[in-house]
């Protein structure tokens, strides 16, 4: 009961936020400047933030942990890294602090890893000729359905995790075939006509498409029939887009953590943070040119860390280790891009 009472008022939280934002912040529709998104982008920095400290000091009641028993069994069925000493009140301390430290790890992997998907939903809205001040319109519904999608894929890899362990093994193949896909492709490959998108096709046979955008409507009523605009076609390409990429980073999360709560976690807060991240890399993305190899090695990392998984876990590997290696390939790769600048490069918008 407990467990779906904090999960509850997560949920109630965010969307409250969301929806504030909607109904307060975003009655029009405006182009949001480097300045709004930046400050959006610590905010949303500072409330993952705060909910580390939360879950420092109480994050045992995420699952109802009153005794040292029930300590151990939740211990044992999500597989924290944690040794107990036998004082509840010391291990307690230990649970807390290593959740906290599996939320924070996975935060700062989702949210390296969106920004890959930045770049291709830069691409999206570019191809469908989106006004900028429609951005906001489109990541907001983007965030909304990703959030189910989430909710969704999360709960059933852990339910498959608890079921079928080699699936981790199946997991960790994919990142890697991920992480050099990633390394070796072409700048020229990720140039697309979103027009001949599987996405556009399929809807092109279910609705009917009206053939240019009006104002930041999705549907139309025209002559007696319902169109979709343009503009929804391009928040259905982004769904879609944010679909496939949760192939690859929700199994990364799961490296760190089998606690499915703290998996979804992470991932909401990175996806919340996303909207404004979005506009204050747009412009500036080409600066870290070299991020692309950092992201590819993380996922090489992640991939054989899940694969490995066993042996690291025999020889005492901890959720601060990974959190320390991951943070210290992600800032390699931006201190090498601002130490290597690019010569030449087209502007993203």
């Amino acid at each position: 009961m407990k467990e779906i009472i904090f999960f509850g008022g997560f949920l109630i939280v965010i969307l409250s936020i969301l929806l504030l934002d909607l109904g307060v912040f975003s009655k029009k529709n405006h182009t949001v400047k480097f300045k709004e998104a930046l400050a959006w982008t610590f905010t949303w920095i500072s409330f993952a933030l705060g909910f580390y400290v939360l879950l420092s000091n109480y994050g045992h009641y995420l699952h109802d942990v009153n005794t040292l028993q029930e300590l151990h069994a939740r211990i044992a069925k999500f597989q924290h890294p944690v040794k107990l000493t036998g004082i509840f009140d010391l291990d307690i301390m230990l649970y807390n602090k290593n959740l906290a430290l599996e939320f924070i790890t996975g935060y700062l992997i989702e949210y390296a890893l969106s920004i890959d998907n930045i770049f291709i939903i830069i691409i999206i809205l570019t191809s469908f000729n989106v006004k900028e001040k429609f951005y906001k319109k489109i990541l907001f519904w983007g965030v909304m359905g990703a959030i189910v999608m989430r909710f969704l894929f999360i709960f059933l890899g852990a339910a498959l995790i608890a079921r079928f362990h080699w699936i981790m093994y199946l997991f960790g193949g994919v990142l890697i075939y991920t992480g050099l896909k990633m390394m070796f492709k072409k700048e020229s490959e990720e140039n697309m006509n979103f027009s001949q998108h599987p996405v556009t096709k399929a809807l092109s046979k279910v609705f009917n498409i009206f053939p240019r955008f009006v104002g930041s409507s999705f549907f139309l009523r025209f002559k007696g029939k319902l169109y979709v605009t343009p503009l929804f076609v391009a928040l259905m390409v982004v769904e879609f887009t944010d679909l496939v990429f949760a192939f690859d980073s929700v199994p990364a999360i799961f490296s760190v953590t089998k606690d499915p709560y703290i998996v979804f976690f992470s991932n909401i807060f990175a996806i919340m943070g996303l909207r404004s991240l979005f506009f204050v890399l747009a412009n500036i993305l080409h600066l870290f040119h070299l991020l692309k190899y950092g992201l590819s090695v993380l996922l090489l990392f992640i991939g054989t860390k899940m694969l490995l998984e066993d042996y690291l876990h025999e020889i005492g590997f901890k959720t601060q280790h990974s959190l320390l290696i991951i943070s210290a390939i992600l800032l390699v790769s931006i201190l090498l891009s601002l130490a290597f600048p690019k010569k030449s490069h087209k502007p993203l918008q």
